[in-house]
C-alpha cells in the first residue's frame, strides 16, 4: 500500500493514509514524499472531500472506523490491486513475480536490469530496493514490472491480488504452503496460481524451476502461454564461494562469472529468473549479469546495518522456514568459520498459528545459537523449539541485553542476523544504537 501511494503521488494526486502500524524504512520513504501519515484507523482518518479511498487487504474489515464512516458517507473505494490495473497496469507490459519466496528480490532485479538498459521500467516493489530511491515508480517505458502476491485482495475481494494484474511476462519462483490466516491448505494457494497463469495471453512467458514439484503440477493442470523453464533447460546458476559470485552457464555457449554482493543459492536461482524475464522484453543475457553485479540488493533482505571489526549485524524479512533455511546456510558459506547468532521472531500469520512448528527448528539449525522471541500473539507452545543451542524469550528487553551480552563475551567475530517480517518493536535500531555508543 505505500507503494501504492508513492504511484499515486507521482501521478499527481494528493496523498494521504493511515495504517495501524507505521514503521521504517516505508514510513521514512513516504514522508519524504510527502505523504502525510496517521496512526490507528480512526473516523477522522478520511479527510474531507476525499475523491477516492484505497483499501488495502490487511487489518481492514467491517467494524473499523475509518472503514465504516467511507462507507456510511458514501466515499468512492476500491481495492489496492483493482486501482493499480485501472490506472497504471491496464496498458504496460507487465512482469509479474509471484511465489512463496523471493517476489521482492526478484522484482527488484528485474527492475535495475531494465533500468540499467535504458528502457525506463516503471515498478511496484513490496520493499525498498536500494539501487532505486523509492519502491515504486511509474516509468516512462511500456514495461512495468510488480511484485505479484496470492494474498486476496481486500475485505470485499477474495481473489489473490496477482489475478488483478494481467501479466505478459510471469516469473513463478516457487510454491510452498503461506498465509494459513486466508488458506486452508496447499491446494487452494495452488488454485489461484493457475487462475494466474489463464490471465497471461498466448504469447506471454510464463518462467519457472523444473525442480520446484508444486508449480510443475500447477503448469500441468494446464497452460496455453509460452514457456520457460529454469534452472537445467535454459540457464544453470553456480555458486562460486571463492569469488562470492554466480557463474550463468547457457548451453554450448562460454559461461558467463561476475561477482555480486548477495549470497545464497536462493539469490541465485532469483537472478536466474530475472535473466530470464529481462532477455523475453529485449534484454542480452551478458547485459542482465552486468547489470546484477551492480545491484545492490533490497533492505531488510540480509541488509548489512552494521559492523565493526568484531560484529556484524544484520537485518532480515524472514516469513517462512525455508527462506530462513537458505538464508543462513548462504551466510554460513559465506563466513564458515564466524559464530553465527540467530534471533528469530515468528511473525507471520503462518508462523503464529503454528503450521510450521514442526519445521522452523531445524530451518535455523545452520547457525550457532538461536533466540528465539516469543510474541504476545503466538497461540502455540514454543518450547518444543527449545534446545542446548536454542531458547526462547518472550520480553523485547530480556532479548536485547541477551544479543548484547552475547556479542561482548565473544571473542571470534560474530555475526548476529535479526529476522521478522515486522517492525520487531525496534530491535534493530536499537541494537545499532547500542553497539555504536556502547
Amino acid at each position: 500500500m505505500g507503494s501504492i501511494a508513492s504511484l499515486a503521488r507521482e501521478l499527481g494526486h494528493v496523498v494521504s493514509g493511515t495504517d495501524q502500524n507505521i514503521y521504517p524504512p516505508m514510513s521514512h520513504q513516504l514522508q519524504n514524499l510527502g505523504i502525510s501519515l496517521d496512526q490507528g484507523y480512526k473516523t477522522t482518518s478520511i479527510p474531507k472531500n476525499t475523491d477516492l479511498v484505497v483499501i488495502g487487504n490487511a487489518n481492514i474489515s467491517r467494524g473499523n472506523p475509518a472503514l465504516e464512516f467511507v462507507l456510511e458517507n458514501g466515499v468512492p473505494f476500491m481495492s489496492g490491486a483493482e486501482w493499480l490495473y485501472r490506472f497504471v497496469l491496464f496498458d504496460r507490459w507487465v512482469v509479474a513475480v509471484a511465489g512463496t519466496h523471493g517476489k521482492t528480490t526478484t522484482t527488484s532485479m528485474i527492475a535495475w536490469i531494465l533500468e540499467e538498459a535504458g528502457l525506463e521500467p516503471g515498478f511496484l516493489i513490496g520493499g525498498l530496493p536500494k539501487n532505486f530511491p523509492a519502491s515504486a515508480q511509474i516509468g516512462k517505458g511500456p514495461f512495468f514490472i510488480i511484485e505479484a502476491d496470492e494474498y486476496d485482495t481486500s475485505y470485499f475481494d477474495r481473489r489473490s491480488k496477482f489475478l488483478h494484474y494481467r501479466p505478459k511476462t510471469l516469473v513463478l519462483n516457487n510454491l510452498e504452503f503461506d498465509h494459513s490466516d486466508i488458506f486452508v491448505d496447499l491446494e487452494q494457494i495452488k488454485e489461484q496460481f493457475h487462475l494466474l497463469l489463464r490471465t497471461v495471453p498466448q504469447h506471454g512467458l510464463i518462467i519457472y524451476p523444473e525442480t520446484d514439484q508444486n508449480l510443475q503440477e500447477v503448469v500441468s493442470r494446464g497452460c496455453w502461454s509460452e514457456k520457460q523453464q529454469i534452472i537445467n533447460e535454459t540457464f544453470s546458476g553456480d555458486l562460486n564461494t571463492q569469488k562470492d559470485g554466480i557463474k550463468i552457464s547457457r548451453g554450448e555457449k562460454d559461461p558467463i562469472e561476475f561477482t555480486w554482493s548477495l549470497m545464497g543459492d536462493h539469490n541465485i536461482n532469483n537472478a536466474l529468473s530475472a535473466i530470464a524475464a529481462a532477455q523475453h522484453v529485449g534484454v542480452p543475457v551478458e547485459f542482465s549479469c552486468q547489470a546484477l553485479a551492480r545491484f545492490e540488493g533490497v533492505k531488510r533482505r540480509m541488509e548489512m546495518i552494521f559492523e565493526n571489526q568484531n560484529v556484524i549485524l544484520y537485518e532480515d524479512f524472514a516469513h517462512h522456514p525455508t527462506a530462513i533455511e537458505s538464508t543462513l546456510r548462504g551466510l554460513r558459506e559465506l563466513a564458515p568459520k564466524d559464530f553465527i547468532l540467530t534471533v528469530i521472531e515468528p511473525a507471520s500469520h503462518t508462523m503464529r498459528s503454528g503450521y510450521h512448528k514442526e519445521t522452523l527448528s531445524k530451518s535455523a539449525q545452520t547457525a550457532d545459537h538461536v533466540l528465539w522471541y516469543k510474541p504476545e500473539s503466538i497461540s502455540w507452545d514454543m518450547t518444543i523449539l527449545e534446545n542446548e543451542k536454542a531458547e526462547i524469550i518472550s520480553d523485547s528487553k530480556t532479548l536485547r541485553k541477551n544479543i548484547l551480552r552475547r556479542i561482548e563475551k565473544k571473542k571470534e567475530k560474530i555475526r548476529v542476523v535479526i529476522m521478522s517480517n515486522s517492525g520487531f518493536s525496534g530491535l534493530c535500531n536499537d541494537l545499532v544504537t547500542a553497539l555504536t555508543d556502547p
